[in-house]
């Protein structure tokens, strides 16, 4: 039953975005009506959704301003928040309404201002329309405060659900298991992990070992074929998109995870695999910095850099259960998602004021 008293959040954003999806939830949970304006519905509980005309390129967002004016209008929120700067961020701008939350998610203000002055003035002129700034690392906020926006920039990560994302004990993962969380597109380099894997089985041939792959996406054709091609297919294992429960299961089983995009700022996945007490091999980007060892950086796109990496830890155990009981110490200390919502529900409230 939703409770028409009770202060209404809008978000704009994809339904289909499991972040989306748990930022609307945890704020019903803290007594916020929500609403979503969205371009790719799936069904959401207790959340009414307002569908967008489909977007196929990204020159659709400028046509879409009228009906997201229109259902900004009809709902009538007490606060907006978009997520995604250069898609909904600017859709809200347009709208006008305030207060106006604003949350960069990664490319959309590391990646898509260089690809031209045009972007780099839309994107400035979006995170001035916000009341208030959201990222999720160190990184992010310090992009976001080049813009100079008017609002305030704060540091909000997604969190994890350490009550579903904890440590297994080690003395069950049996051989050498290694997972990606990361889509199956071309920024996260799953190709790359797929050749480093190819590399270490060559070098290390009586070594258990078996890729878990979650995610799903566009190259899954292409990544299908590079591990046929390899003779890998019975190491692979092609999981494709799972819940939290079936995410967690697979990280029970597993020792080391691997997320190494071209591009990103704090990965929701990274943190749930160090909250499962797993040793984390990351590319080396400034929001990676923040949590993982250097040693255990390695370039973008680098499969050799990888392999070593990984074959470094395959010959120690010892090494990757104490590096993974630092992680997920560390997530018990800085990465609760309740904590993280919490913070972001005063902010609101703030607002509100």
């Amino acid at each position: 039953m939703v409770d028409m008293a009770a202060p209404h959040l809008c978000l704009l954003g994809d339904a289909n975005s499991p972040h989306t999806r748990r930022w609307a939830l945890e704020m019903r949970a803290r007594g916020w009506r929500v609403s979503l304006i969205t371009a790719r519905p799936e069904p959401l509980d207790g959340v009414e959704q307002r569908i967008l005309p489909p977007v196929r390129r990204q020159a659709d967002w400028l046509l879409r301003v009228g009906a997201a004016r229109r259902h900004l209008r009809e709902l009538a929120p007490d606060i907006v928040h978009a997520h995604y700067l250069t898609s909904y961020g600017y859709l809200a701008a347009r709208c006008g309404r305030h207060p106006l939350v604003m949350t960069a998610w990664g490319s959309d203000l590391l990646v898509t201002p260089q690809r031209s002055p045009w972007m780099r003035w839309l994107t400035g002129w979006i995170l001035r329309r916000a009341d208030l700034v959201t990222g999720d690392s160190a990184s992010l906020v310090e992009a976001a405060r080049q813009f100079r926006p008017r609002a305030p920039v704060h540091e909000i990560h997604w969190g994890v659900e350490r009550a579903r994302f904890a440590p297994a004990p080690w003395a069950d993962k049996h051989g050498l298991q290694i997972v990606s969380l990361r889509a199956w597109e071309p920024n996260y380099h799953i190709a790359t992990l797929i050749e480093a894997i190819a590399l270490l089985r060559r070098r290390l041939p009586d070594m258990p070992l078996q890729l878990h792959l979650l995610g799903g996406g566009a190259l899954e054709p292409a990544l299908r074929a590079q591990v046929q091609a390899l003779g890998m297919t019975q190491g692979v294992v092609f999981h494709g998109r799972l819940d939290d429960a079936g995410m967690a299961a697979v990280l029970a089983r597993c020792k080391i995870s691997v997320s190494v995009p071209a591009s990103d700022a704090t990965s929701v996945a990274m943190l749930e695999s160090m909250a499962c007490g797993l040793a984390v091999v990351a590319s080396d980007l400034a929001a990676n910095r923040q949590w993982i060892a250097p040693e255990l950086l390695v370039p973008a796109g680098d499969a050799g850099a990888l392999s070593n990496v990984l074959q470094r830890l395959a010959g120690d155990d010892g090494l990757m259960h104490r590096i993974g009981t630092r992680n997920a110490e560390r997530m018990a200390l800085e990465g609760d998602r309740r904590v993280q919502m919490d913070r972001i529900d005063r902010l609101y409230r703030q607002l509100l004021k």
